[in-house]
């Protein structure tokens, strides 16, 4: 393997689990459910809970620290998303907020809008849509290619007219692991007058990207799966968020932030969320990549994808040489994120189990894309694949243990 932009022990020194005794020799590869806590999350998560864990925005000091905490939460993602701190909203999960913001869809479009959604994505952002399809609204399903998994333009470019108010796509599947042309989709999708919702959950451990740049109206990711608390971060453009009908107490209807998560999540865990950033500058400064001049989030989702990229080559190299099992998604790393799916002759979750045996930690089953393993002709249920899924911290002695141990088990 080449050298990589990132020195793996810099990076795991940064992580209370890469140091706890019980982990150690576990090569950690599912990722795409959650990944480690960073040591800058937690610290931000104990002195809240320490020192402020009282009702915020008060007049007392300890309040008033409590709510700066949390402010600074806000506005520090939205500097890492690029956006204006009126973007961002955090709820309990991903699957939360995309549930809150079907019932304010709902009473926003009228019969006979339409939307498109896909049957690539995880059901938070595809499911809770197809609901308003008993709204009188029409609900036309943007479908993968079943050799490939991956979803066109051109098939989207059929669906698209001046009905459809909403396309809801993900950045990339949390199977496929395809990175799908987000900034071309928006294009698309704003051209005939639609909003753009992104599930971001399985690309944002790989970098927290640039949405400006992207151009999506809403993109939404989970933050225990970007190394931060168990929180679900939703960034919404504004004029958006206040044009949807309030979910919230009706008091809260000038507060935005109040007005799309109805359910305040943890007060310490908001705060705690500043750690993904301060995390991710900690990766800025580690990086050896020739990229000058760029804001640190910037350089670390470079520096990010670089050193996955790297990570992946050998794992797909060796999964091609496998004619006894089906790789779901492309072979090109440089196209994909590192979540890797594969089928074989029997259910995922079994090869898991014995892949334990070798210190391996993986999954299987159909991890809520049950649509799309259907598409594929995949049983979600009693079969489903095997997911082998790594972040940039993954070591390459860690990827020659999983390959060890496919050999040994597939």
């Amino acid at each position: 393997m080449t050298s990589l932009p990132l020195d793996p022990s810099s990076i795991r020194a940064l992580f209370p689990a890469f140091a706890e005794p019980s982990l150690s020799s576990q090569a950690f590869f599912e990722n795409a459910g959650g990944s480690y806590t960073a040591q800058a999350t937690l610290d931000i998560l104990d002195r809240y809970y320490r020192t402020t864990k009282v009702q915020p925005y008060g007049v007392y000091a300890a309040s008033e620290a409590a709510g700066r905490a949390m402010d600074h939460a806000y506005e520090r993602l939205a500097r890492a998303l690029n956006v204006s701190t009126d973007w961002i909203h955090i709820g309990p999960s991903s699957s939360a907020n995309t549930y809150v913001l079907g019932n304010a869809f709902a009473a926003w479009l009228k019969p006979g809008d339409a939307i498109v959604v896909t049957n690539q994505d995880h059901e938070a952002n595809t499911g809770n849509w197809r609901r308003l399809a008993a709204r009188g609204i029409e609900v036309r399903e943007w479908q993968v290619d079943t050799e490939t998994a991956r979803l066109s333009l051109e098939a989207l470019d059929g669906l698209l007219d001046e009905r459809v108010k909403l396309v809801a796509a993900p950045h990339c599947s949390n199977i496929v692991g395809d990175i799908n042309p987000i900034a071309d989709i928006a294009t698309r999708a704003h051209a005939v007058g639609a909003v753009l919702a992104v599930d971001g959950v399985s690309y944002a451990p790989h970098g927290l990207p640039d949405l400006t740049a992207l151009g999506a109206d809403i993109y939404f990711f989970s933050a225990y799966k970007t190394y931060g608390p168990h929180q679900g971060v939703m960034a919404i453009r504004p004029d958006l968020a206040r044009a949807l009908p309030n979910q919230g107490h009706y008091f809260n209807d000038t507060k935005l932030r109040y007005r799309l998560t109805p359910a305040g999540p943890d007060h310490a865990q908001i705060a705690a969320t500043a750690g993904i950033v301060d995390y991710l500058e900690q990766v800025a400064a580690l990086a050896h990549v020739s990229i000058e001049g760029i804001d640190p989030c910037r350089r670390a989702h470079a520096a990010m994808r670089a050193q996955e990229i790297a990570l992946a080559a050998p794992l797909l190299d060796y999964l091609r040489t496998r004619n006894d099992i089906r790789l779901i998604g492309p072979s090109d790393p440089q196209s994909r994120a590192p979540t890797i799916s594969v089928l074989a002759n029997e259910p995922g979750i079994d090869i898991a189990r014995r892949l334990a045996k070798h210190g391996v930690m993986a999954s299987g089953g159909n991890f809520y894309a049950v649509r799309l393993l259907e598409a594929l002709g995949i049983d979600p249920v009693n079969h489903g694949v095997l997911r082998l899924s790594f972040v940039h911290y993954t070591t390459p002695q860690e990827i020659q243990q999983l390959i060890r141990a496919l050999d040994a088990e597939l």
